[in-house]
């Protein structure tokens, strides 16, 4: 599962991108398009639940999941167009699961703004209109080749026509897709188009080392844009974090003090979008590793086996299964056995988050 970070030129996509990844590389020159191929990095997910499983079950390693992240180039206004060289861009967006918007929130006259001011909002909306003539596009050219199949009487091709036409008109109304509710069998049929307003999204708003809690009035824009479609908004100061970041560990502690922070805001930000991409964890304990494995919300107890190999799947009998809070009342698996804990799931099993599991499989 990957997450696309997208934004305006100069909004900070790619201080945060080097910031998540601790990237040591230069930072790029003040001016749009210094992004032109995507950068990919892998991030671990910080989850303290991987230390607390390891006081009871002592490993010789913890290992936690991670998420793909993506810096793709700025888009401009036109972008849908080809300004910019924007179709390109596009193109790198539709392929990602998830994306996280990058809002600029802070004045710097040093650093140019490509529309002149900073306005979170009108950034947003610059970005939605372009995603959503984009997605226009793709449904005009799908549409005559899926009512020409249709006329054979294939029933995917007529089922996808009528989901083409809702798509067409749910965008006439600058509605971007991710809120036309969708039955699982419609969004199979379009899921090959790389739809990008149906895409679940995240904003960043990309703040001054003034406003670290993102109590100023250009955060509060963006949290009620996104209160309103359901979307989350994480304040981040990018300039602070890559800073953070390129610090060896011990001095992360002292300067993450001396900020006012708890913890670098981009453990808030790698969690906050693992939500969005609708994942959960599940973790196995034992002497060899803890370690924590990703599912989407809703996997079954196979299909959580088969993440860690194929033939668990295949072969799946049962699960044992039991909590952290188990673990830390009664303090070893043996007893957690003891006294009735241990949960035997079958094949219709759904996951939850936070499971410690063991898999019996042929």
């Amino acid at each position: 599962m990957e997450a696309g970070i997208v934004g305006l030129p100069n909004v900070g996509k790619s201080t945060l991108f080097n910031a998540l990844t601790s990237s040591k590389t230069a930072q790029s020159a003040n001016f749009p398009f210094c992004t032109i191929e995507p950068n990919e990095g892998i991030v671990p997910v910080p989850d303290d639940r991987l230390a607390r499983i390891s006081k009871f079950i002592v490993p010789k390693k913890l290992v936690p999941t991670a998420l793909k992240l993506v810096d793709i180039a700025g888009i401009v206004k036109g972008a849908s167009e080809g300004q910019g060289l924007g179709n390109k861009f596009l193109t790198h967006i539709r392929e990602v699961d998830a994306i996280v918007q990058v809002v600029r929130c802070f004045e710097d006259p040093d650093i140019i703004h490509v529309a002149g001011k900073v306005d979170p909002l009108s950034d947003i909306e610059t970005v939605e209109i372009e995603l959503m003539l984009a997605d226009i596009q793709t449904l005009d050219t799908a549409l005559p080749k899926a009512e020409r199949t249709a006329k054979s009487g294939d029933k995917e091709a007529i089922a996808r026509v009528e989901v083409i036409r809702k798509c067409q008109a749910f965008l006439a109304k600058s509605e971007p897709l991710r809120k036309l509710k969708l039955n699982s069998d419609e969004a199979k049929s379009i899921s090959s188009f790389g739809l990008m307003t149906a895409k679940p999204i995240l904003y960043v708003a990309n703040v001054d080392e003034k406003n670290l809690s993102g109590q100023g009035p250009l955060v509060q824009q963006v949290r009620e844009f996104a209160a309103k479609i359901g979307a989350e908004v994480v304040p981040v100061c990018a300039k602070l974090e890559a800073e953070i970041a390129e610090l060896d560990v011990a001095d992360r502690h002292e300067m993450l003090v001396a900020s006012g922070l708890t913890q670098p805001a981009l453990e808030t930000l790698v969690r906050a979008a693992y939500r969005v991409l609708g994942l959960q964890s599940y973790f196995t304990a034992g002497e060899k590793e803890v370690r924590a494995w990703t599912v989407p919300v809703g996997a079954t107890g196979p299909q959580a086996a088969g993440v860690i190999h194929t033939d668990f799947e295949k072969g799946f009998i049962r699960a044992e299964v039991y909590t952290l809070a188990d673990l830390e009342t009664y303090q070893s698996e043996k007893a957690i056995r003891a006294a009735g804990k241990l949960r035997v799931e079958g094949k219709s099993y759904l996951m939850q988050d936070g499971d410690i599991c063991h898999f019996l499989f042929n």
